[in-house]
């Protein structure tokens, strides 16, 4: 069968609901970093990633304790904050305690993709990977623990700068068809993810790029707050705006193409 597309899918918002995981281990994160004086909402967190620079939830995490800690009249030069403290106590969140077997928040994610999804892109000419910001270990459980799916075409935090840069972009698409003609999309729910493509398109304007947007769950509680966080995606760049990833369907990238 001929191939038609590339789609390039993030992990985290998109297959999988973070809200209770990532952002809950943020939370967490910074409470303590904070001496237990603040815990961001999810709506902080959003409001932070919307600069399209925090795709790195450790970094995001830091950054929150020093905005914190600045509004209280502190400097950052004057604090004393161990990173490295940092990232262990996020990932004992996350994680959990067991490194080889998670037992954290990571393990309670409810997933928003189904396989068969994946497979019916397949057969329809459709290639899949994945650039996440996720570590190696975190995006493979769950693509090939949870989902099940193996032969992976796929490129994580340690593999590449982080996003926006589109670099893990073009790695991936490098793994699975080297034909520079076929146009790519990338399906993300950042502000980051979505000056991924645009920084992409910069770099190689050949090539048709289509930048996917989806609603992560925890802005969906409202109708307002889901057109608020559409309208940013779509000011980032995104050509269209889906609640759900499995409403980027075969019909839809065609007529996209």
């Amino acid at each position: 069968m001929d191939r038609q597309a590339l789609v390039v899918f993030d992990i985290d918002g998109v297959l999988r609901d973070v809200g209770q995981s990532y952002r809950r281990a943020i939370a967490d994160t910074v409470e303590k970093f904070t001496d237990n004086q603040y815990r961001p909402t999810l709506a902080d967190m959003d409001e932070l990633k919307n600069e399209g620079i925090w795709n790195n939830d450790w970094e995001a995490s830091q950054e929150l304790v020093y905005r914190y800690w600045v509004s209280q009249g502190q400097t950052r030069e004057s604090m004393a904050l161990n990173y490295e403290e940092l990232v262990e106590f996020f990932q004992s969140r996350y994680q959990g305690s067991d490194l080889q077997n998670f037992n954290g928040y990571i393990t309670h994610e409810p997933l928003l993709v189904t396989a068969d999804y994946l497979y019916d892109l397949n057969n329809h000419g459709i290639l899949w990977g994945f650039f996440s910001g996720a570590t190696r270990a975190e995006a493979k459980y769950a693509l090939e623990y949870r989902l099940k799916l193996s032969n992976l075409a796929l490129v994580a935090m340690e593999d590449a700068p982080g996003k926006p840069d589109p670099t893990g972009l073009f790695q991936v698409i490098e793994q699975l068809d080297s034909d520079p003609t076929l146009p790519v999309f990338y399906v993300g729910d950042t502000v980051a993810d979505m000056k991924t493509v645009e920084r992409a398109r910069v770099e190689q304007p050949d090539r048709l790029w289509v930048a996917i947007g989806i609603l992560p769950p925890h802005v969906q509680e409202t109708p307002e707050q889901s057109q608020t966080y559409a309208q940013r995606l779509e000011s980032a760049g995104a050509q269209r705006v889906f609640k759900n990833v499995e409403d980027l369907a075969v019909d839809q990238i065609q007529a996209l193409i």
